[in-house]
């Protein structure tokens, strides 16, 4: 590690850490929309799956596909399901782990390159669950991949910050 990489109450380019003037902080803005809108998506991607399946677990949604029965376990609209609750899992971990680490002035090629693999993980992850299901270890691989990450910015956060607790 050298003193730059140490030093990371300011950013390299003299700039504040949380401004549109950090290329950083830019990138991390349009990946954690990006994020963002993907996870919003899910929700009419369940809802998709419920109309083309029937499945509706609310009795006064019975009416909108003219059937009768309440159901809870149509396996397409589970998967869907559980693809978004595994965004809620780890995409809320990743976004706030990220901005903390943006805060702290990490090298910017490094950080940039860790918010871009990771969001882009999160989007393999949700394509190959939810949308087109691939055997494993896709699904496990880009799991892990942003697991990894979120894990290396908490621990790059922590050694910043343990100096002043």
């Amino acid at each position: 590690m050298n003193n730059e990489t140490i030093n990371m109450s300011e950013p390299a380019t003299g700039t504040a850490l949380l401004s549109k003037s950090n290329p950083v902080f830019c990138c991390y803005l349009f990946w954690s929309s990006l994020l963002i809108l993907k996870m919003l998506l899910m929700s009419l991607l369940t809802a998709r799956q419920r109309i083309k399946t029937k499945t509706f677990a609310n009795p006064e949604d019975l009416r909108v596909a003219k059937t009768s029965d309440v159901r809870f376990n149509d396996p397409n609209v589970e998967r869907v399901r559980r693809a978004h609750r595994n965004d809620l899992e780890n995409v809320l971990p990743f976004l706030l782990m990220s901005l903390a680490y943006v805060a702290c002035g990490p090298h910017p090629l490094t950080a940039k390159l860790l918010i871009r693999i990771g969001a882009s993980a999160r989007l393999l992850h949700t394509i190959v669950y939810a949308v087109l299901p691939l055997p494993q270890p896709t699904r496990a691989l880009s799991f892990f991949i942003t697991f990894g990450i979120v894990c290396f910015e908490a621990i790059y956060v922590l050694i910043a910050a343990v100096k002043y607790i």
